[in-house]
């Protein structure tokens, strides 16, 4: 087994071409602003979590690997983005829902033979590397994790093996997503570790703690 892999998914922040929703209350290059800063921090927790779970193993050699997931950008400018950020791979989320692009990454880490695959986004300001080394120890027991958000949907998830049918039948968008997900996930008889809630920043009300 190789390496175990956190992929963000990242859209490139430039106005008007991110954050639409939060647009409305704060206006395109302030949202792209704030787009930008949540990816640097999500990086970082990335990079801190990496550190933990490297003092933590019994093989350093074998740390985890950050990948972001770009959509929004062409190739070159994805691998400048994510050099600069200090990520250790590029790649492109590709086509298609939210659901098809999480398990467009969740299976070409389990195809590169990754111990585990967790996939975030990249508008998490709760974000901590704890969450983060959590996610990966739960994969040591359960077959999927999930950090559960307010607004019915999942901040993080993990496997350790590619089941896209986890992915399918999910209303995305909706209030639903959580819910949906581990009725699919109970089907497939996988067993499931949940993570503390945290949420997302998408609109202008959820500035409102962070003002």
């Amino acid at each position: 087994m190789g390496p175990p892999q956190l992929v963000m998914m990242a859209r490139w922040p430039a106005p008007g071409r991110c954050k639409s929703r939060l647009v409305p209350g704060v206006g395109r290059a302030r949202a792209a602003a704030i787009q930008a800063r949540l990816t640097q921090h999500g990086v970082a927790a990335a990079a801190e979590a990496r550190r933990s779970l490297a003092m933590a193993g019994d093989d350093p050699g074998r740390g985890l690997t950050v990948v972001l997931a770009t959509s929004g950008l062409g190739p070159r400018a994805a691998a400048r983005w994510g050099a600069g950020l200090g990520v250790d791979r590029v790649v492109a989320q590709g086509p298609g829902s939210l659901g098809l692009r999480m398990q467009r990454q969740v299976l070409r880490g389990c195809r590169e033979g990754a111990a585990a695959v967790v996939v975030i986004g990249s508008d998490l300001p709760e974000l901590t590397a704890g969450d983060l080394v959590a996610a990966f120890g739960a994969l040591e027991q359960a077959s999927l994790v999930l950090g559960p958000a307010s607004d019915g949907g999942y901040w993080l998830i993990g496997r350790r093996q590619a089941t896209p049918q986890i992915f399918s039948g999910i209303d995305w968008g909706s209030a639903r997503v959580l819910e949906q997900t581990l009725v699919q996930a109970r089907r497939a008889g996988l067993s499931m570790a949940l993570l503390a809630e945290r949420n997302d920043l998408d609109r202008p009300c959820d500035l409102t703690p962070w003002r």
